[in-house]
């Protein structure tokens, strides 16, 4: 058989698709309010892999199996509390780790966490830290491979030009906090240590792109006294 005649098998229509060779992007989630999930492969010198799963991804059969076939998942970060979805049967379902701001670990009630104040590392590439304003315990996660990505959560969202940016909605917790942490990323990172953000929702303003790149460029860009008066968006 030729390799123009090779059967090639073609992913379901819910499979992940890759952002970087160690991360992978799930399909909008109806429960979290189209949600964008992230799963990072990050294999470790350890026996078991230390996958991570970036927020609540559309829990069914097929994206049980995935993640599965990735060789499991050990964390669950929730960046959010509108991106828990179904993380409660995840945990069940995987008995991974869910890794969540201690503001909002009580809305896990019967679910096993593991709260954190300012910060969590889960290893030298991969730390969650607090930045509190859309939620109380809203949260973004540092990678340091391929030049620097933040996983976002809601905390920035692309804008209908696709920059990084702060939405205020009708439900942001406290504006002022908000943007005093955006204020707080512009001064946490260099062009040696950020180079794209991977938002949790809205990526369809990304048009095709995996990410918003240029991201440190981009993000000393927000004009933060241009935001302290913008009115909540229903």
């Amino acid at each position: 058989m030729t390799a123009a005649s090779t059967p090639v098998s073609s992913p379901g229509p819910k499979a992940p698709r890759t952002v970087f060779d160690t991360v992978y992007a799930f399909a909008p989630n109806r429960d979290t309010q189209g949600a964008t999930a992230y799963f990072i492969v990050n294999n470790t010198a350890e026996s078991l892999p230390a996958n991570l799963l970036v927020d609540a991804p559309a829990w069914d059969d097929h994206t049980q199996e995935w993640l599965a076939a990735q060789g499991g998942v050990r964390w669950l970060l929730i960046t959010h509390r509108g991106s828990l979805g179904r993380a409660a049967a995840i945990q069940k379902a995987l008995g991974c780790e869910v890794v969540i701001q201690e503001q909002e670990a009580y809305l896990l009630p019967d679910t096993p966490t593991t709260p954190f104040h300012h910060s969590f590392e889960f290893d030298s590439k991969l730390q969650a830290f607090w930045t509190p304003g859309h939620s109380p315990g809203s949260a973004c996660l540092y990678y340091s491979a391929y030049g620097g990505v933040l996983f976002t959560g809601r905390h920035l969202l692309p804008s209908p030009t696709g920059n990084p940016e702060p939405l205020r909605l009708s439900k942001t917790f406290h504006w002022p906090r908000q943007l005093q942490q955006v204020q707080a990323l512009q001064r946490r990172f260099s062009p040696e240590t950020l180079a794209h953000i991977c938002p949790g929702a809205s990526t369809g303003f990304l048009r095709g792109r995996r990410t918003i790149d240029r991201a440190y460029e981009r993000l000393q860009q927000i004009d933060i006294d241009a935001h302290r008066g913008i009115q909540p968006l229903l």
